[in-house]
């Protein structure tokens, strides 16, 4: 007779968010490309650009297994979570976890909603969710843009943003959430997602919060960071994602997480969007030794996090930084 098979035990969150980041840190060599020396490479690097973007901007497959291979809230020792399947208004399905904090604690009814970076799934951001419960006590919605992990289509700009504008009127027509307060949390790509979303929908005041966390002014103006001998071609670029356009329209309190030591989104691009800014109130948390993928594991991060929404949610007095 074989012996019962017994699960591993659940990991730890801060233990995992270190395997994350070090799983999310093997795909950001996929959005460098080498230099091509040859006669062909204008050629060459036009193709990329223009025929090829989307796969090089939106890489859902990487790490090796995204597509299918979602880790589930449960595995995190999260208890309280439901998974959802939201339809868009142009006929896809996206996934999707919404998580709640402690019932009647005083953030029960403030919700964070998380857009990930470039690669990978949501299921990969659960330790950040996990910490996010730890030091806040907030609920946390988190989406699978279309392309990404089980939900159906194919991403790009235009439909990115119609999932994230999905997300919020999911939220804001559900009994459960629709008074709530939201704060929407956007990590590179998920930033300009972030920016967009919210430059839109801050008129109705539920919206009291954006977090941006390394983030580029543009598509066009990064790829000279990533490509550089592509420099001249950017103009080819049609994922613009122009968040230096749009950054000064939101009107609402604002804090930008900003890795130094970034070797994807150069620090300046943090920078100049913080200068940009014209919220009420932004605050500047510089992390010195933060690169693209483990900013969230440098000392004062989640501390800043907290220290934002407790602030915000409970509409205190932010101190300009």
């Amino acid at each position: 007779m074989s012996s019962p098979t017994v699960a591993p035990p659940a990991p730890d969150g801060n233990s995992f968010l270190v395997q994350t980041v070090s799983l999310l840190s093997s795909v950001a060599s996929y959005l460098r490309l080498p230099a091509i020396a040859s006669t062909g490479v204008a050629a060459i690097l036009t193709g990329l650009l223009y025929f090829k973007q989307k796969a090089l901007i939106y890489p859902s497959h990487m790490p090796p297994g995204s597509r299918t291979d979602i880790p589930r809230p449960s595995f995190y020792r999260i208890k309280d979570y439901e998974e959802l399947i939201i339809p868009t208004k142009d006929g896809e399905k996206l996934s999707a976890f919404y998580i709640r904090g402690p019932r009647g604690g005083p953030n029960s009814k403030v919700t964070v909603i998380m857009f990930h970076g470039n690669a990978g799934n949501i299921g990969h951001r659960l330790p950040i969710a996990r910490m996010l419960l730890q030091a806040v006590g907030c609920n946390v919605f988190m989406l699978e843009y279309r392309g990404y992990g089980i939900s159906t289509g194919h991403p790009d700009e235009s439909g990115l943003n119609i999932d994230a504008q999905t997300a919020l009127d999911y939220l804001r027509d559900r009994a459960e959430t629709r008074d709530h307060k939201y704060l929407v949390y956007g990590q590179s790509l998920g930033g300009a997602v972030s920016v967009k979303l919210v430059s839109k929908n801050q008129g109705n005041g539920d919206i009291v919060g954006l977090i941006l966390e390394n983030t580029f002014l543009s598509m066009r103006k990064l790829i000279p960071s990533i490509i550089p001998p592509a420099r001249y071609l950017a103009a080819l670029c049609h994922q613009v994602w122009a968040t230096d356009t749009l950054i000064g329209n939101v009107k609402v309190p604002t804090l930008f997480l900003s890795g130094l030591q970034d070797e994807i989104v150069p620090p300046t691009h943090m920078k100049q969007l913080y200068d940009l800014s014209t919220a009420p109130v932004k605050i500047w948390k510089p992390l010195p030794n933060g690169d693209h993928n483990s900013s969230v594991l440098e000392e004062g991060y989640f501390e800043a996090i907290a220290d934002f929404i407790e602030r915000v949610s409970s509409g205190q007095q932010l101190k300009q930084e």
